[in-house]
């Protein structure tokens, strides 16, 4: 079973930053329940099919652009933060923000997505 820290770094590595669609549907079904509840300031996205493709609109509308770790994952029990960067690859990040994910039974249950301000 992964470890919460190892669930934060795959959503945001192998599932947000992934722009093969198979690929990244295997990191979603290894890394949340099948009802997970995935809100950020544009909405709330809820089950497998709807998290696919807010993370494909997301990166079909950067093109170049990758996510990276801003920091380690803070771990508390059940929930896990990270703080993260997104932009241009090898120049400086356009947006910053945080994750803060709930974990049960091995999967993320709901997570959460900050944007920092500029």
């Amino acid at each position: 079973m992964a470890t919460v820290a190892e669930l934060m770094e795959a959503n945001l590595l192998q599932v947000f930053n992934e722009r093969d669609d198979e690929r990244r549907a295997k990191a979603i079904a290894a890394t949340y329940a099948a009802d997970v509840t995935f809100a950020d300031p544009e909405g709330v996205a809820t089950g497998h099919g709807e998290l696919a493709a807010k993370a494909k609109g997301l990166l079909d509308q950067s093109p170049g652009f990758v996510f990276a770790a801003a920091g380690p994952v803070l771990v508390n029990h059940d929930l896990g933060h990270l703080a993260w960067a997104f932009g241009p690859e090898g120049a400086p990040p356009v947006v910053r923000g945080i994750d803060v994910a709930l974990v049960e039974d091995g999967r993320i249950k709901k997570l959460y997505t900050m944007l920092l301000p500029d």
